[in-house]
């Protein structure tokens, strides 16, 4: 990208505030520009750890979001280029995500949902006026300017948009988020501007219900059903939809693409243009109550792909046994972090007789927030360099001790562009974990109860009170042998032990929790139920087993777990009690 004219630096013209978001090469930060006082979005990359590549990419986002000036779009006002950093400088948009933003109303109907779509398709159609294809529409770049009532829609994130000249339809790749690609793509046909109104079509369903129109968690069964366009209205919460809306979303999710409404045609919809006489304004309250489950979901999902692609370079190419983890069908190109945000991949295998007309076919695998999975045509393994944490949910079903078995992975759904669609398999470092599926948010919680209960259990095996008493609520009830058959209440009865007896009577210890079996109460309590062998050596040198069946009740409060009560069967030894 050609550096300004004038040798104007960042700080020149602005003062730089407090991150705002972070990626693998990226960080944004509030920033105010000083002749105005005015507040934007900072993109600051780092471009000492670009490629050429890279640079591609950078100037083909910075390209597309200059020709773009649309109350409906977020605007980039500024680009900087710089020695080792380039800034391109946004507008500050502090709505959140509009999806987030309606589960939260106290009133929202049809009529609502059409305001909304009618928003995102006057972005869509300034996009297709001005030759670009967005090819990333979906709930997580849909944002709101402002925190105020009536915030306009805001389209955000041309990482994956592409120019396109008139209504050319070529292949440009594999592009997208899996729940919102159009059956071209996936067919592998060519494409161009009717993919952006499929996903707008995608959009207004779940608008409308809360849930997806196409969903599988088997990835081949959710490419059959988008190819064929196998979605319908079901009972009882389409019998509420009008016959506009439903019109409006057959005539996008279309699956000849040169038969679909193009953006223009949607706009003048009766549903759209004719909203207060044509769309309902009934309250939808079973919508809100679906898309606060459906907005969970996908935030979840991007907690996983964040966590596994954001804080871990998968740069290295073999596990501990010198085996190579990285593979690819063709001539086993790598695959490596780009510019575009935390969690990119690109794929460098990029041949110039691939770029034709102009227009930017590169072969990028982009992880996001997905709903699906990619096709498995190829695949690509990668094993993280460092042991899996608790809160590092790529492998809800173990606790990550380091291995370098490649069977045991577990298969992350995918968005991106690439001329082959990537299947991705994070592994799983536990050789005993059989899971090969994506797991749980329930799965992650029992792991994270267990996970507190062992840390429990450690503060007691050590006699560190202080740790005790910080997972454990202050007014814990215990029933337990030691209290005579009484139920005790606070921590003036555990302080005792600790000051008095825990760990001074022996000079080993090990504790073991078998069997334990998790009860999840709502989002906020658990319950735990095991069986706690305890090994230790007294002070003649002699082992000793003990055994005892313990349950604890668990509740969350203020976002930290704490034991509130629990339940022993039978009398420890005197160093383990509690």
């Amino acid at each position: 990208m050609a550096a300004p004219a004038a040798c104007t630096r960042f700080s020149d013209n602005y003062d730089l505030k407090e991150e705002l978001g972070k990626g693998a090469f990226s960080v944004v930060r509030r920033c105010v520009q000083k002749s105005t006082g005015l507040e934007f979005a900072a993109k600051i990359i780092n471009t000492k750890k670009l490629s050429a590549r890279d640079f591609q990419k950078l100037e083909r986002e910075a390209r597309i979001c200059r020709k773009l000036q649309h109350p409906n779009i977020v605007r980039l006002h500024d680009s900087i280029q710089e020695e080792h950093f380039h800034y391109l400088v946004f507008d500050l948009v502090t709505g959140g995500e509009l999806f987030e933003d309606i589960v939260a109303r106290e009133f929202y109907s049809e009529a609502d949902a059409s305001h909304c779509i009618q928003q995102i398709l006057e972005s869509v159609h300034h996009c297709h006026s001005n030759g670009v294809v967005h090819r990333d529409l979906k709930p997580e770049n849909l944002l709101l300017a402002s925190k105020a009532k009536g915030a306009a829609v805001k389209l955000a994130d041309f990482g994956l948009a592409i120019e396109v000249p008139g209504d050319q339809q070529a292949w440009f790749g594999f592009a997208g988020t899996p729940g919102y690609l159009s059956p071209e793509v996936l067919k592998k046909e060519p494409y161009g501007k009717p993919v952006d109104i499929w996903a707008c079509g995608v959009i207004l369903y779940i608008l409308l219900v809360g849930y997806p129109p196409f969903w599988d968690e088997d990835q081949h069964r959710l490419y059959a059903q988008i190819k064929i366009g196998a979605y319908d209205y079901p009972s009882p919460e389409w019998d509420t939809v009008t016959a506009e809306a439903k019109s409006l979303i057959n005539e996008m999710l279309t699956v000849n693409p040169s038969k679909r409404i193009t953006a223009s045609e949607a706009l003048k919809h009766p549903w759209i243009c004719q909203r207060e006489r044509v769309a309902s304004m009934v309250h939808r309250q079973e919508t809100v109550d679906c898309l606060k489950k459906f907005n969970a979901r996908r935030k979840l999902k991007g907690a996983i792909l964040t966590t596994m692609l954001a804080t871990r370079n998968f740069s290295s190419k073999y596990d501990a046994h010198g085996r190579s983890i990285i593979t690819k069908k063709g001539d086993g190109s790598q695959v490596k972090e780009s510019t575009d945000s935390s969690t990119t991949l690109e794929d460098d295998d990029i041949k110039e007789d691939k770029v034709k007309g102009g227009v930017d076919r590169s072969s990028t695998v982009i992880a996001k927030d997905p709903e699906g999975y990619l096709p498995k045509q190829q695949t690509v393994l990668f094993k993280s360099e460092t042991p899996l944490k608790l809160n590092d949910p790529t492998c809800f079903s173990c606790n990550g001790s380091d291995s370098s078995d490649l069977e045991n992975s577990h298969y992350i759904p995918l968005t991106g562009e690439s001329d082959e669609a990537d299947e991705i398999r994070i592994v799983c470092p536990n050789k005993t974990c059989s899971q090969l599926s994506t797991s749980s948010y329930g799965s992650a919680r029992k792991q994270e109860i267990i996970k507190m209960t062992e840390q429990l259990i450690e503060a007691i095996n050590t006699g560190e009170y202080e740790a005790y008493t910080k997972i454990c609520d202050p007014h814990l009830t215990a029933f337990e042998p030691e209290a005579l058959g009484n139920l005790v209440e606070g921590m003036d009865f555990h302080k005792f032990y600790f000051d008095n007896v825990l760990g001074k009577n022996c000079k080993a210890l090990n504790t073991t929790i078998l069997n334990p079996h998790v009860h999840l109460m709502g989002d906020e309590a658990a319950c735990i139920a095991y069986v706690r062998l305890t090994q230790y050596m007294d002070k003649q040198g002699q082992a000793h087993t003990h055994q005892s069946e313990e349950t604890r009740v668990w509740h969350k409060r203020d976002n930290k777990w704490q034991n509130v009560h629990f339940h022993r069967s039978s009398v420890t030894p005197p160093f383990a009690m509690k």
